[in-house]
């Protein structure tokens, strides 16, 4: 089975990344996750998720995207200025320009970045994080 260097990154509270990692969690639980916060808080909501790693800021942004196999987050992650202004012009660039894959997930219901995704599919968070489980399955099988 093939392992994957997972990075999840959320702003605000964190609570996507806390959703994320434990239904990651939940299903692989020896998969190695690296969450990374704009903010102490989301940080520390994704830790308490069951994060292996975590961090926070603009740096451990730019260096966990070095790193990453796989990159898992709100579509904002992409968008300079977007979720209030956490994500900054250096952390949208690292994820965008990352060779890592990148799961990004549209939030239209709670729209923080000002950035609809036309023709996407409105999925309940659950049904988007089934998404996220059956992709690693695929991915870490082949």
């Amino acid at each position: 089975m093939k392992e994957l260097d997972v990075l999840v990154i959320d702003a605000q509270g964190g609570g996507l990344g806390r959703q994320i990692i434990t239904a990651v969690k939940k299903e692989f639980p020896k998969i190695i996750i690296t969450a990374v916060g704009t903010n102490a808080i989301a940080t520390s909501n994704m830790l308490k998720a069951g994060a292996d790693h975590a961090a926070t800021g603009e740096n451990a942004v730019i260096t966990g995207c070095r790193r990453a196999d796989l990159i898992i987050g709100p579509i904002g992650i992409v968008i300079a200025d977007a979720l209030f202004g956490e994500v900054t012009p250096r952390m949208a660039r690292s994820v965008g320009q990352s060779a890592a894959k990148r799961l990004l997930i549209p939030m239209p219901t709670v729209n923080r970045c000002d950035n609809i995704v036309i023709g996407a599919v409105r999925l309940s968070v659950d049904e988007m994080l089934a998404e996220i489980t059956a992709y690693l399955k695929a991915e870490m099988n082949q």
